[in-house]
């Protein structure tokens, strides 16, 4: 037995075809709707959740900074302190060597039985001796100048001359010596210098 399938039978397949294949579509759109929405839900959730770690690394490094200024200005403070010390105390041990040369220059002084000049000169000398001991020890040198060469670092030139002493542009006298201090001019030698 043969089926003749008439037209409008043809055509009601046709549209229940294209029917299902339209729901099909339209579950399929769903579908990837609804995995996209999933999809954007979990990177927003992903989102959210770097986010979080985010602000909290902040956050920690904030607070990291914070206690890294405040231990930067204790120690600024402290290197203030500790060197304000050493200034008050860096003369504390010149000063204390200087007065036993002060404590001779008073027993000195106030000997009356030294009647004779000469012994009295000496004794001066004994003490300057050792007064400038202790500055020699502090780091103080006498700046060599007569008969040496002018130098506008260490001499000091208040007079021209004419002599024949010395070379010309050489150091022909010193009115007042100079010093170093660790190797630092602290008063230039006043000088003549020969022209």
């Amino acid at each position: 037995m043969t089926t003749i399938i008439s037209d409008e039978e043809k055509k009601e397949e046709m549209m229940a075809d294209e029917a299902i294949e339209q729901e099909t579509a339209e579950e399929n759109t769903t579908d990837e709707n609804e995995d996209e929405k999933e999809s954007e839900n979990s990177d927003a959730s992903q989102e959210e959740e770097p986010a979080a770690e985010q602000s909290e690394e902040d956050e920690a490094l904030n607070i990291k900074y914070m206690r890294l200024m405040a231990d930067f200005q204790n120690f600024r403070k402290r290197s203030e302190r500790e060197r304000s010390e050493i200034y008050a105390r860096a003369n504390e041990s010149i000063v204390t060597e200087l007065l036993e040369v002060a404590d001779n220059f008073e027993r000195a002084l106030s000997d009356e039985t030294a009647g004779d000049e000469e012994g009295f000169r000496k004794g001066m000398e004994m003490i300057f001796t050792q007064f400038k001991d202790v500055l020699s020890k502090s780091g103080l040198a006498e700046i060599e100048a007569e008969g040496k060469q002018f130098d506008p670092n260490f001499h000091n030139a208040v007079m021209m001359e004419d002599t024949d002493k010395v070379e010309s542009g050489q150091v022909s006298e010193v009115l007042q010596k100079g010093y170093t201090l660790n190797g630092r001019v602290i008063r230039p030698s006043m000088v003549k210098v020969a022209n």
